[in-house]
């Protein structure tokens, strides 16, 4: 019976709680929720700014990356451009002393002419001819005859040696003028191309130092906002909770004053009852969930390394793709295939190496290599050359659709079209199939 009674007075006294209806605490809660909402929001917003900072720190991170290869190609470049200045400096050395040589030559040839002449003069007789021949004919006796005819052997002998010497000298003149003029004529001609590849890396250099200034800026601008929204949430956070707090407060006020003259068992029960409908005032929803930064980032299988046949030599160097520096005489060595620096030619030899094959890392040995079929028989795979700086100076994957795959001096590592714009322009006509 007892019990019954505690029962009926508990419900009653829950009635009577709910009957209340005070407006005071009636407002906090529709104000609390509302906070909550806008805490929800912001909490909203603050994971979209977190995903911006990690895109951006991202961002930067592969910039900084593409950053050092730039760095890195512009110092090699000034090194190669150094030493070609110093190969210049020292043919033009030797070009000036072969000039010397000619004329020391050209005087030793021209004391062998004045030798000739003296000789032929010594057997001229009354103004008679030069010729040995009549030198020999105008002996007065026998004996002179003979003496004559000893004496003309001799110098015979004697011009021979001279005008092998002379011939001689000649040739080995010729030799060496021909070989310092092509080395000094190629070396001009590389010192041309490196300097033209050095203002590209320079402005790419600028280009990035500006790129990486902006995303910096962008960086700190997200995480001033993400700080912002942060102080925003925890000051309504505060007002949530001084609002659940007066909400309690009301609560328990109301129910000591309803409950005054129970017992103590109505009392606990009563207490049990507001504690368990405060508790279901407690919980706040967040839908804020962090976004994935693998969406950042996608890796294509057509990147992966390939390990067979032609269209993995196409595939190799996707990977390099917008991440890779054009370097002369780039690609031969681990620590520059690492780094992504190549120069066409290298890149080539080492694209192909990804599908099994050995081939020569230039243009010149890549152009005899293989055998040269019609353009209108190209397929993909075939090697395309173009007329650069010098004949045949770049070299490219044809990978079909008019488009080829190499590594250009302004892009690095590329795809490009060789049917519009600049290559085709310099497309020699040349393909090559291995």
């Amino acid at each position: 019976m007892l019990k019954k009674k505690l029962v009926i007075l508990n419900t009653t006294l829950l009635l009577g709680l709910g009957s209340f209806s005070i407006p005071a605490i009636n407002a906090n809660a529709e104000t609390s929720a509302s906070i909550s909402s806008q805490r929800t929001d912001i909490q909203d917003k603050i994971s979209d700014a977190e995903y911006k900072i990690i895109e951006a720190q991202e961002k930067l991170a592969d910039l900084n990356a593409q950053i050092n290869r730039v760095d890195k190609a512009v110092e090699e470049n000034k090194k190669q451009i150094k030493q070609t200045e110093e190969d210049i400096k020292t043919t033009k050395e030797e070009i000036a002393s072969l000039k010397k040589e000619i004329k020391d030559l050209q005087d030793r040839i021209e004391q062998r002419n004045e030798i000739l002449k003296e000789r032929a003069r010594t057997f001229q007789e009354n103004g008679g001819s030069v010729d040995y021949i009549d030198v020999l004919l105008g002996a007065a006796s026998f004996k002179e005859f003979v003496d004559r005819v000893g004496a003309v052997a001799t110098i015979m002998e004697a011009d021979k040696d001279l005008i092998e010497s002379n011939e001689a000298d000649k040739k080995d003149l010729e030799t060496k003028q021909t070989s310092v003029e092509d080395k000094l004529s190629s070396l001009t001609d590389m010192q041309l191309d490196l300097k033209e590849m050095q203002k590209q890396n320079l402005d790419k250099q600028a280009e990035n130092e500006k790129a990486k200034t902006d995303l910096v800026a962008k960086q700190q601008e997200n995480e001033a906002a993400k700080a912002k929204l942060e102080k925003e949430d925890s000051s309504l956070a505060a007002k949530e909770e001084e609002i659940k707090k007066q909400i309690k407060e009301k609560k328990e006020e109301n129910l000591n004053n309803l409950i005054s003259t129970t017992t103590q068992a109505t009392s606990n029960s009563n207490s049990e009852s507001a504690s368990s409908n405060d508790s279901s005032k407690k919980s706040s929803s967040s839908s804020s969930v962090k976004k994935s930064t693998s969406a950042v980032k996608s890796s294509s299988s057509s990147q992966q390394k390939a390990t067979g046949g032609k269209s993995a030599a196409i595939t190799a160097g996707y990977k390099y793709i917008g991440n890779s520096t054009y370097k002369f005489g780039g690609g031969r060595t681990a620590s520059d295939v690492a780094n992504g620096l190549f120069d066409c030619s290298g890149f080539v030899s080492w694209a192909y190496s990804q599908a099994g094959y050995s081939i020569p890392a230039s243009t010149d040995g890549l152009k005899n290599y293989g055998k040269q079929v019609s353009f209108s028989d190209i397929q993909p795979g075939d090697l395309v050359f173009f007329d650069t700086y010098k004949k045949d100076g770049h070299v490219g994957i044809y990978v079909g659709g008019g488009k080829f795959i190499g590594s250009q001096s302004s892009t690095g590592v590329a795809v490009v079209s060789m049917t519009s714009g600049y290559w085709k322009g310099v497309f020699n006509g040349r393909v090559v199939r291995l």
